[in-house]
């Protein structure tokens, strides 16, 4: 563990070097993420070379023409899929200062009807550029990839926790709801650094973060102000969502944080993994032992950002909030609700 001021290092191979390394790893974990939120993993074994691949996948798309990129924009979607202009994502009614391509997994639309929830139109398929047929490939091995590792994440807070190991497979087992935000924030020669993505908290489980090596901007809160988080070579930088916070009654928390655009002649890569239950299940809640639930402070109260227990609706909320022009389009049954 690295000292307070910086997020905590964790090295997720040593799951694999005897017992007591691994519970060293799992004390840690629990540590850093009651303390935090947030936390930088290494030792996860994803190779260097997919990992070059897809901030060179991320280049090539951002370096299209403009009619490529927006031949997939996110408008066309019902399912909020597909690429996003500068400007087009708002957090807490903020406009974002970055493009980007949302990927969800790979599902045929759920038809709609009076006794399907509204949900389900967040499933379906995505948009892939024709001009960009290698994008579906990396971006298919990345979420293979990430996938196994958030869900080994879930066994080690379940233990570190003082549940079954397996406490959370259900979840995620059949129809885990992923999403890659392929994101690049373009530099920007206001006098005050512009918002590239306004101050929140994840709304589900489990984030992996990857950014582009050399490119700072985003910032945690903690006690009242803000920490940086610069991209470590070859780590991850991992935070829990509100449902976690929910899964431990508040014993582990979701931190609220923010991306810094770049300066005028630089631009930022970055590719943020969440690792969410199917859109119709609930996480867990678990029976903390005594010493840990004393620490638990309970779900952090929001009038305007309420947590609901079923994934998808929370999902639904966080998208039909960020773009609301996507919900105009497509849901406007659902708007204003």
């Amino acid at each position: 563990m690295s000292t307070p001021h910086t997020l905590p290092i964790l090295d997720l191979s040593r799951l694999d070097a005897g017992e007591s390394e691994a519970a060293a790893f799992r004390s840690e974990l629990r540590q850093a993420t009651h303390e935090f939120g947030f936390f930088y993993l290494v030792g996860h074994g994803v190779p260097a070379e997919l990992q070059e691949s897809v901030i060179r996948t991320a280049r090539a798309f951002f370096d299209l023409p403009d009619a490529d990129k927006l031949a997939i924009e996110n408008l066309k979607s019902p399912h909020f899929r597909g690429y996003t202009r500068v400007g087009g994502e708002l957090t807490r009614g903020a406009v974002d200062w970055r493009e980007q391509i949302d990927i969800g997994p790979e599902r045929p639309a759920v038809p709609l009807g009076t006794r399907v929830a509204d949900f389900w139109r967040l499933e379906g398929p995505n948009q892939w550029p024709p001009a960009l047929p290698e994008l579906e490939t990396v971006v298919s091995r990345w979420d293979a990839a990430l996938s196994a590792i958030g869900l080994r994440l879930l066994r080690a807070w379940a233990v570190a926790l003082g549940a079954d190991e397996h406490v959370f497979d259900a979840s995620f087992a059949e129809n885990p709801s992923t999403l890659i935000k392929i994101v690049r924030y373009p530099g920007k020669s206001d006098p005050t650094p512009r918002q590239g993505v306004g101050a929140h908290k994840d709304s589900g489980v489990l984030t992996l973060l990857f950014v582009e090596p050399g490119k700072a901007g985003l910032q945690v809160e903690k006690d009242g102000g803000w920490i940086d988080a610069p991209p470590v070579p070859g780590a991850f930088v991992v935070n829990i969502g509100e449902l976690l916070e929910v899964a431990t009654d508040g014993y582990l928390k979701a931190t609220v944080h923010r991306v810094i655009s770049p300066l005028i002649g630089s631009d930022r890569i970055s590719i943020p993994f969440f690792f969410n239950p199917a859109l119709d299940e609930s996480i867990p809640v678990l029976d903390l032992p005594p010493e840990l639930q004393a620490e638990a402070a309970g779900v952090t109260a929001d009038p305007t950002n309420p947590i609901f227990a079923t994934y998808g609706e929370n999902a639904l909320k966080s998208r039909l909030r960020a773009h609301p022009d996507v919900a105009a389009i497509h849901h406007p049954d659902l708007v204003g609700r």
